[in-house]
C-alpha cells in the first residue's frame, strides 16, 4: 500500500473530509439499509395522515412488548409504556437503570404534513359537476396539488358520539379524486401571472362526482348523488362535515427512486422519515438503556406547533411528570439534566437550484444523517440556537458508533428558511439540536430522500436512546 504524504495526513488530521457514505460504509451494511427502507415505505403507507400514523405506530409498539401508561403503575427499569394523545401524537418511553434525576434522552418529531383540509361547508355543485372544498394545510405550493390523484382520509365525529373512519382512495379498486387544472390552450393570462399566485386557494376544488342522482328532480342533483353515496358508506350526512377532520392527500405510495434503487420518493417524508427513525429507534432497543429513553412524536408542527396536540402542548409534561412522580423527582429536575435530538428534515442540495444554497454550508444525499445547529429565518428567527458543548457531544457519539453526518443549514442566509419543534424543547430547558434526513422538493406531495441517510438518522436516534 502506497505510503501516505505529508500533505494528505495534514488534510486528514485538520480538515472536513466530506465523503459519499456509499464510498465510506462496510458492505455488512447494505442489507440492513435496504430492510429498512422496505419497513419505512411501508409505515409511510400506512400513514397518509397524523391519525394513521399514531394507529401504526400504537401497533408496532405493542407487537415490541409496550403498553399504555396508567398513572400509578409499577415503573421499574426496563418497563416499556406509551400514552396516546387525541389520537394524533404519541409519547413512548423505556425506563432506564438511572433515575429520573439524571434526565432523560429523547428523539422528537412531527408526524403530520402538508395537505389539503375540508372546509366546514365542503360539498357543493357547480354546472353538473360536484366538488370539495379544502382549505390548505402548511407551506404547499398549490401549483404543486393541481392534476394529481388524490385520496380522502380522517374521522367523522357524529353528534350521538360515534367516530367514523373515513378512508376512500387509499385502495387500488377504490375511486380517487383530483383538482382540475386550466388548459395550456386557454392559459395566456394565467401563464404571466406569479408562480405563487397562478392558482389561488379558491381554486383548489376537489372533484369527487359528475352523475346526477336517478328518478329524483329539482337542483343539486350530482350533490345529493354524491352525498348519498357517503351516507350509504358511512351513515354521515351534510351537518356531520362541521365536525370532521377529513384530509385530502396525495393517492400514490413510496416507491424507489433511480435506476441503481438508492433513494425513496413518496408523499409525507416531512416529517415521517424522521418520526419513523425515532419510533424504529426505541423499539429496536435490545436492553434497558441507561437513562430513560423517550420518543416524542406530534401534530401541529407545520402551522407553528400550536394547539393541543403539538409540542407546544403540557401532554408531554404531563406525561414525563407522572413518571418523575414515581420516583418523587421533580420534573424540572429531570429537564435540567435531559438531552434531545429534534428529528426534522434537513434541506438537501439540489443542484437544479443551485442559487438558493449556501454549498460550504447545505446538506447532500448520502452522506448521512444531517446535523443543523440553528434554523430560523434570515436572523436566525425563531431558531433553537444549540451550544458548542451539545454540538460537541452529539459529534461524539455519533463519531464513536461510525455514524455518518454531516452539518448544514437551510440555505442562503437571506433566502428564508424554517422552524422545528426544538425551540419548544429547548424552551423546556432541555439541551437541544436539530438532526434529520436531507430532503429533495421538501413540502411537495412528492418528496424524496436516500436511503443511506434514512438508516443513518435512525441509527443516531438508537445511539441517543442508548446514550
Amino acid at each position: 500500500m502506497e505510503e501516505k504524504s505529508q500533505g494528505q495526513l495534514l488534510r486528514e488530521a485538520l480538515l472536513c473530509q466530506s465523503k459519499n457514505g456509499w464510498d465510506v460504509i462496510d458492505s455488512s451494511l447494505e442489507k440492513p439499509i435496504a430492510q429498512y427502507a422496505e419497513d419505512y415505505k411501508v409505515f409511510l403507507n400506512r400513514g397518509k395522515t397524523e391519525r394513521c400514523c399514531v394507529n401504526t405506530a400504537v401497533e408496532l409498539a405493542e407487537e415490541a412488548g409496550f403498553v399504555p401508561f396508567v398513572r400509578g403503575m409499577s415503573l421499574e427499569p426496563g418497563t416499556k409504556v406509551y400514552r396516546v394523545n387525541r389520537g394524533k401524537s404519541i409519547v413512548l418511553a423505556v425506563l432506564g437503570s438511572a433515575p429520573l434525576d439524571q434526565g432523560v434522552s429523547i428523539t422528537a418529531a412531527h408526524l403530520d404534513s402538508p395537505r389539503l383540509d375540508l372546509k366546514p361547508y365542503p360539498l357543493y355543485e357547480d354546472n353538473e359537476l360536484a366538488y370539495l372544498k379544502p382549505h390548505y394545510y402548511g407551506g404547499i405550493r398549490k401549483y404543486q396539488w393541481v392534476a394529481i390523484p388524490l385520496e380522502l382520509r380522517g374521522v367523522v365525529a357524529k353528534t350521538d358520539g360515534t367516530v367514523v373512519q373515513v378512508s376512500i382512495g387509499a385502495d387500488e379498486d377504490d375511486p380517487k379524486f383530483t383538482i382540475t387544472d386550466l388548459l395550456p390552450h386557454l392559459a395566456v393570462e394565467q401563464s404571466q401571472k406569479k408562480l405563487g399566485e397562478a392558482i389561488p386557494a379558491e381554486s383548489l376544488n376537489i372533484l369527487v362526482g359528475s352523475r346526477p342522482l336517478a328518478r329524483v328532480t329539482g337542483d343539486n342533483r350530482v350533490k345529493l348523488a354524491v352525498m348519498n353515496l357517503l351516507y350509504e358508506k358511512y351513515g354521515i350526512t351534510e351537518p356531520d362535515f362541521i365536525s370532521a377532520e377529513l384530509e385530502a392527500v396525495p393517492a400514490f405510495n413510496a416507491v424507489d427512486i433511480g435506476l441503481d434503487r438508492s433513494m425513496i420518493g413518496g408523499y409525507g417524508q416531512d416529517d415521517r422519515v424522521c418520526g419513523y427513525a425515532c419510533l424504529r429507534g426505541i423499539l429496536d432497543l435490545s436492553s434497558t438503556p441507561c437513562r430513560t429513553a423517550v420518543c416524542a412524536l406530534v401534530d401541529k408542527e407545520e402551522i407553528g406547533s400550536e394547539g393541543v396536540s403539538s409540542m407546544q402542548s403540557h401532554f408531554f409534561d404531563s406525561f414525563l411528570e407522572d413518571l418523575c412522580a414515581r420516583q418523587n423527582v421533580p420534573l424540572r429536575v429531570c429537564y435540567e439534566k435531559s438531552f434531545c435530538l429534534s428529528c426534522d428534515v434537513a434541506v438537501g442540495f439540489d443542484p437544479t437550484f443551485p442559487e438558493v444554497y449556501d454549498k460550504r454550508n447545505i446538506s447532500r444525499l448520502n452522506h448521512g444523517v444531517g446535523l443543523c445547529k440553528y434554523t430560523g429565518s434570515r436572523g436566525k428567527s425563531g431558531a433553537s440556537d444549540a451550544s458548542a458543548e451539545v454540538v460537541a457531544y452529539i459529534r461524539k457519539l455519533l463519531d464513536d458508533r461510525n455514524i455518518l453526518w454531516q452539518m448544514g443549514e437551510l440555505g442562503k442566509a437571506d433566502q428564508g428558511g424554517g422552524g422545528t419543534v426544538a425551540c419548544y424543547m429547548a424552551n423546556r430547558n432541555i439541551d437541544t439540536i436539530d438532526a434529520g434526513v436531507p430532503l429533495l422538493s421538501m413540502h411537495a406531495p412528492f418528496e424524496t430522500v436516500s436511503k443511506l441517510d434514512a438508516y443513518m438518522t435512525y441509527a443516531a436516534c438508537r445511539a441517543v436512546y442508548e446514550g
